[in-house]
């Protein structure tokens, strides 16, 4: 008997490890027009298929929400409702195309305008963990938006239009809904035709829709005295300064904190060593863990209110956003409009790579792209202030040992 593909099992008789949520099927690989490869994970036809659902459920609702509200404006004018050559009349006329306006911004503008955005995903998408990219690694392109959504209503509303059309005009309207259920299943079951779940929008514009989940730090650990900042054999309290704690992010958090769980004598010398060395600090023989919980309690606190304004930072290769937007590069809003969430992305990769000859090419595409000069040697600066301040002008959270 065949076994289940989720029953599979090693030569030696153990069961095979399942495979990640992404990491197989869903995983795609593109390569930037900057020649750095980029992983993406395909959005799942359950998650396109919910967020659809809440923003067909979100635009519904504002129009309900819209119409009453001009019911209830336009019912306090009082009057005579004949009377069509009245201040009253000429009011409820005016309510009247703001109800068809705002309509028809709600039925057409609502993806334009979401998608357009810095963030690639309408509410729903967000919510599901959904954003739109460009299948060649490129930037989202206006063009393609439109494309996608211009199929969208061919997709959705065109089964409508058979049926509006039959029934206006006296005709057969059992025939014109089947026809209009066909045409509505078709395009339906199109994206479990191909492996990248493409909808018709998608292969025309060509785009497709990845996964974008959020993240959180992860959950802190319990501390001992350490954790408020004073010494187990001076009594001296830790206090670090803004500039102290920058240096480090999410990722030697996470690390400062295995560490810490470990317990290690030999472990907990060598990272902070480490950490002292690398903001100019001496913790003194035998203090080394209270040392390090008063300074993962401490950069712990300082990630966190920096999430709560929006600015977050992955690990000490990405450059601190308040550091960086403080540099001698500075960038207009024209010269950051040219990429998005994709560049920031293959930002990150580079800046963490910190390949001096990939940060010079990337570094002299962005300035000839902007019309700035570059010099190999302000390659690295100039990326880390113009990732920073893309990253701060797109109003993303980025996230992703201790050295």
């Amino acid at each position: 008997m065949a076994r289940l593909p989720w029953k599979r099992k090693t030569a030696d008789g153990r069961r095979a490890p399942r495979s990640g949520p992404a990491t197989d099927k869903r995983l795609r690989r593109v390569v930037t027009p900057e020649g750095v490869a980029l992983s993406f994970a395909i959005g799942s036809r359950a998650a396109r298929a919910s967020a659809l659902l809440l923003d067909l459920l979100f635009i519904v609702g504002s129009m309900v929400g819209t119409t009453l509200l001009l019911v209830w404006v336009a019912g306090g004018f009082g009057g005579n409702r004949l009377d069509q050559n009245t201040p009253v009349a000429h009011a409820r006329q005016a309510l009247e195309i703001a109800w068809i306006i705002a309509m028809f911004l709600y039925r057409n503008a609502y993806f334009l305008f979401f998608e357009l955005g810095p963030r690639g995903a309408t509410p729903g998408k967000r919510i599901c963990g959904l954003r739109i990219a460009a299948r060649d690694g490129g930037r989202l392109t206006t063009e393609a938006v439109i494309a996608r959504n211009l199929v969208r209503d061919i997709e959705l509303f065109m089964p409508l239009v058979f049926f509006a059309s039959a029934w206006s005009s006296g005709a057969d309207t059992e025939e014109a809904g089947w026809a209009g259920v066909v045409w509505f299943a078709i395009f339906v079951l199109f994206p479990f035709f191909n492996r990248d779940a493409l909808r018709c929008g998608d292969v025309i514009a060509g785009t497709w829709v990845v996964d974008a989940p959020r993240r959180k730090l992860e959950k802190a650990m319990s501390l001992g005295d350490g954790a408020r900042g004073q010494s187990t054999l001076t009594g001296a309290a830790y206090r670090f300064g803004e500039a102290e704690l920058a240096v480090y992010g999410e990722y030697e958090l996470q690390v400062l904190e295995r560490v810490l769980r470990d317990g290690r004598e030999e472990a907990l010398a060598e990272v902070a060593a480490t950490i002292c060395a690398k903001i100019g600090w001496s913790a003194g023989s035998g203090d080394e863990r209270a040392f390090l919980e008063a300074y993962y309690t401490q950069l712990r606190e300082r990630l966190e209110r920096g999430m709560r304004f929006g600015q977050r930072k992955a690990d000490k290769f990405v450059p601190d956003a308040r550091q960086a937007t403080s540099s001698a590069w500075r960038f207009s809003a024209t010269e950051l409009s040219y990429y998005g969430e994709q560049q920031l992305d293959v930002l990150e990769q580079v800046l963490r790579a910190d390949d001096p000859e990939t940060l010079g090419d990337v570094a002299t595409r962005i300035g000839g792209k902007i019309g700035r000069e570059v010099d190999a040697a302000d390659a690295r600066p100039f990326l880390e202030a113009y990732y920073a301040q893309l990253r701060e002008k797109l109003g993303r959270s980025v996230v992703s040992g201790v050295r």
